[in-house]
């Protein structure tokens, strides 16, 4: 038996429940990992409140992780005993002890790295690869509007996109954010509680507007985002944690021929060999100092209604990490 966190009811952080649970041994093509640090994000969220629904009741949660692989399945090659390896996007279940994982969905993690920060990083690192680099391709010249940019993926993707060269606009909640923001490489920073970021953005931009806009929040920022667009420019709707998007109708995006997209990271890793590309790059990027990845917080597992409850309180910056 291991320690797990399962969820018998969607609602609030109190339907987390820290109980025993029995994980069985690998079976053909997959390996049985211990944990070390396991990356909490916006998803797991989601997924507790039934936004995104689980296929499985009861369920438990998490989407990323690093550990030491245990045991292996008959005839696997390629996987041993004590490799250290990350995953991120699928299967869920990595709020436990320990969890049985397809081998093919993990990767290795360089011995220059360290597994928390590997745990913090692999989601949310992996969702700035494609964001920045297949959804829409960051070039120098881009102007790019990130919204919660001192959030886990906000702030990975600030400094990624100011390393492309483009110009970093980001929105945050209060001057301590904006702090991290402007040492993540955001050159205008916009307190939306005290100013209009449209208005902000207007001003920034000449009246021209950006490239893209990359919209994690959802339902409050979704209209003022295609506001602050120029013409042609790309919507990246990859969140939604004030709730969801009203619809849009075409004609919405016609005023300036706009492109909108609702991606999600599963379909940028679908493969394995775009599974160890996006990871390489990240992990090189991690290795080089090209992005710093900010630990701010730390849990034990047992106490992941505590740090749900902080990150939907907008209490958190950067990565926050459980700990087995």
């Amino acid at each position: 038996m291991v320690k797990a966190i399962r969820v018998y009811e969607l609602g609030g952080p109190e339907v987390l429940k820290w109980e025993d649970i029995e994980i069985g041994e690998p079976k053909d093509g997959e390996i049985r990992v211990k944990n070390k640090a396991i990356g909490l994000n916006f998803i797991d969220v989601y997924y507790r409140k039934g936004v995104y629904k689980a296929s499985t009741m009861p369920f438990t949660p998490g989407v990323e992780a690093v550990g030491v692989v245990t045991a292996v399945g008959p005839g696997l090659t390629g996987r041993k005993v004590g490799d250290l390896v990350a995953y991120a996007a699928s299967p869920m279940g990595s709020y436990a002890e320990e969890q049985i994982l397809p081998a093919d969905r993990v990767v290795p993690v360089p011995s220059s790295i360290d597994p928390i920060v590997a745990a913090s990083v692999m989601a949310k690192g992996m969702t700035v690869q494609y964001l920045v680099r297949r959804c829409f391709k960051v070039e120098p010249g881009h102007t790019v509007l990130v919204h919660a940019a001192a959030g886990g993926v906000g702030s990975l993707l600030c400094q990624w996109a100011n390393a492309l060269g483009a110009t970093v606009i980001g929105t945050v909640s209060t001057k301590e954010k904006a702090a991290q923001a402007k040492d993540d490489g955001c050159h205008h920073i916009i307190l939306y509680k005290e100013e209009d970021f449209v208005t902000r953005v207007n001003e920034i931009t000449s009246g021209t507007g950006v490239d893209v806009v990359y919209d994690s929040v959802g339902k409050d920022t979704f209209q003022g985002s295609l506001a602050c667009l120029k013409a042609r420019g790309y919507m990246v709707s990859f969140g939604q944690s004030s709730g969801t998007p009203d619809p849009v109708p075409l004609s919405a995006l016609a005023v300036k021929s706009l492109f909108l997209t609702r991606p999600t990271l599963f379909h940028y890793v679908e493969t394995r060999d775009k599974l160890l590309e996006t990871a390489g790059e990240l992990f090189a990027n991690v290795a080089s100092g090209v992005l710093k990845v900010h630990v701010n917080h730390k849990y034990p597992l047992s106490q992941a209604a505590q740090a749900h409850t902080d990150l939907e309180s907008r209490k958190t910056s950067g990565s926050v990490v459980l700990i087995p």
